[in-house]
């Protein structure tokens, strides 16, 4: 990993935490002062908030380290599990705010004060974490850090957290109905849930060295069909480590020619792919005689199995 990105992603975890900090800690305190259950969701929100900030910044002097020969494809991968690892972080906290919410319900004594600070710092929230997404987003799209996406769009359910919060204090301070705020610190809490299990299906796939889509395919085969001599690209294999493709494929070549020539064929093939596609991590192309077609083969993808 280069040292641009390394930088970068310190950057944005710094940004992130120190933001996130004020913020949690002015929703916790007012929340506490006037008892309002969704105002106290969003700090505890933005808790967590700090806490995935922290392991992001943590996480970068793992993944930085070159590989090893007990690391032979590097250390990126740990990027992917701490994103998981943060899934379960908020699904939790989301759980733990629905609890405590309905323990506070069913308590007639805690409700609510709304008072003017409330309003102040929902909306102080709200540019708050619109702020941190734009940060998270850019600086994250610059060094393709799908650990950064990931938290840019959690700012994101954020900010409609925060929304939700204010129209809950606008609502209960026209109507008088205070269980109006329980009502929005319950649907702050699955909204966390529903934000924590996206997360962690988006990155079980990476987990499980998958590949949702197909188009990376097409550009795999339409480049090795532009190099002179390389043929029916098959048994191809692509997955993602934590921004970078891992890339696995067969080609057939004229059977009559050389060994050298035939590795002049698979250099200006990768060289092709290379040009097509950014952030490679490898590209393994195992070399095949044409008409060598062995029929047991049923693993990876074909040109034919992606129309």
């Amino acid at each position: 990993m280069s040292e641009e990105k390394i930088k970068l992603i310190k950057a944005a975890s710094i940004i992130s935490i120190c933001g996130n900090l004020i913020l949690a800690v002015l929703k916790i305190v007012y929340g506490v002062i006037s008892k309002s259950n969704a105002v106290l969701g969003d700090g505890i929100d933005s808790s967590s908030d700090v806490l995935i900030s922290i392991v992001s910044l943590l996480v970068v002097g793992v993944i930085s380290k070159p590989a090893d020969a007990e690391h032979p494809f590097g250390h990126r991968r740990a990027e992917t599990i701490a994103i998981a690892f943060l899934s379960f972080v908020l699904f939790f906290s989301g759980a733990q705010l629905i609890i405590n919410t309905v323990s506070k319900m069913i308590d007639s004594s805690a409700q609510p004060n709304i008072s003017t600070a409330l309003f102040i710092v929902s909306i102080s929230s709200m540019l708050g974490k619109s702020l941190i997404a734009f940060s998270q987003h850019s600086l994250g799209k610059r060094v393709d850090s799908k650990m950064l996406m990931a938290n840019a769009k959690n700012m994101m359910s954020d900010i409609l957290i925060s929304s939700s919060v204010l129209v809950g204090l606008i609502l209960s301070f026209f109507t008088d109905l205070m269980i109006i705020d329980s009502i929005i610190a319950i649907l702050i809490g699955l909204w966390v849930i529903k934000t924590a299990v996206g997360i962690f299906l988006e990155v079980n796939n990476e987990l499980m060295d998958g590949n949702t889509g197909t188009e990376i395919y097409r550009v795999i085969f339409d480049a090795v069909n532009s190099v002179e001599g390389a043929y029916s690209p098959h048994r191809a294999r692509v997955r993602r480590v934590a921004g970078f493709w891992d890339i696995d494929f067969d080609i057939h070549v004229d059977p009559n020619c050389s060994i050298t020539e035939a590795h002049e064929i698979a250099k200006k093939v990768e060289a092709e792919i290379k040009d097509r596609i950014e952030n490679i991590l490898d590209i393994v192309i195992h070399i095949e005689p044409t008409g060598d077609i062995d029929k047991d083969e049923s693993f990876g993808l074909s040109e034919n199995l992606i129309d």
